[in-house]
């Protein structure tokens, strides 16, 4: 069992840089969560103890750096051992790494290593251990920054003697503080007007079309031939979907029509990326509604 754990290490620390790449543009923030599970323990140096199901609570706070975070984890275990009742309170410092955070599915690996109080009531058996666990799973997010998350959880005590394991399967529900916060484009030059091209997206994407393309190097011609240095590329969406998934996905838009920008020569450092989500429609609609003219990126030359 102990080659579990390291597989799951290995798999974390190998996977992670192979992601750095594909970060979204969701801002770091500090997060909490309660959990709550079921628990198989296993208890194979016991002679003659059952290994029974139990369950498994506890609660999280973190910090998310979009991509990489770190988080505390307090949790408790309890399951019955051939007749007797077994504790554990496992205090935990946790690393794990995010997949696809610009995703409402979001999948995760870490490792963790804390400190493993546990007793069997009833037999005198108490102690204190260091523990660790390999944790994989996948989180969703909800809206207005709650998310929920399903992991497993295979965590090794190195009890001198009396090594056991859990197997946890653990549901967590946890909040992000720190909704992201659009930065406004800086002002154009005095004396200029500014231009404006709009692409138009389809729904729920975020992939440039052809007519997209189009539109996009007809902008980067007028702003290379008229010296304009700083451009302003704002994504918005409609109002099918959560608040946070639409700001995500209107980043992602804003985003691919950087990438073609800089594409066609403007350089990246001359252009500012603003999300709207749903907040400033083209066409008011109610919640809900599919309006193509509302799934656009606004490229503002100034």
């Amino acid at each position: 069992m102990k080659t579990k754990l390291g597989a799951v290490v290995a798999a974390a620390l190998i996977a992670a840089p192979l992601a750095a790449n594909a970060q979204s543009t969701n801002l770091p923030g500090f997060y909490v969560g309660v959990e709550g599970g079921l628990n198989w323990l296993n208890l194979r140096t016991f002679a003659g103890a059952s290994e029974k199901l139990g369950f498994v609570g506890g609660a999280v706070i973190g910090y998310d750096f979009v991509g990489p975070r770190v988080e505390l984890e307090g949790a408790y275990r309890y399951n019955k051992v051939s007749g007797f009742k077994m504790h554990q309170i496992t205090p935990m410092v946790n690393v794990l790494y995010d997949f696809m955070t610009d995703s409402v599915f979001s999948p995760h690996l870490g490792i963790g290593a804390g400190a493993n109080f546990w007793k069997i009531k009833g037999t005198g058996i108490s102690t204190t251990d260091f523990a660790m666990q390999g944790i994989a799973g996948v989180a969703v997010k909800i809206s207005d920054g709650f998310y929920g998350s399903l992991d497993y959880k295979f965590m090794n005590t190195f009890a001198k003697g009396k090594d056991f394991f859990n197997h946890t399967a653990m549901l967590t529900l946890g909040y992000k503080f720190g909704a992201p916060v659009a930065a406004a484009p800086p002002p154009p030059p005095v004396g200029a007007t500014p231009a404006q091209y709009i692409v138009f997206f389809d729904f729920d994407r975020a992939t440039l079309t052809a007519q997209a393309l189009t539109t996009i190097k007809q902008a980067a011609a007028a702003a290379k031939s008229g010296n304009r240095t700083r451009i302003g590329v704002t994504g918005h969406a409609d109002r099918a979907g959560s608040d946070a998934y639409n700001m995500a996905l209107s980043l992602r838009r804003a985003n691919a029509v950087k990438d073609a920008l800089v594409r066609e020569g403007i350089p990246a450092t001359g252009i500012v990326v603003v999300g709207r989500g749903e907040s400033q429609p083209l066409v008011p609609t109610a919640d809900g509604v599919r309006e193509p003219q509302n799934r656009r990126v606004e490229i503002v030359l100034q």
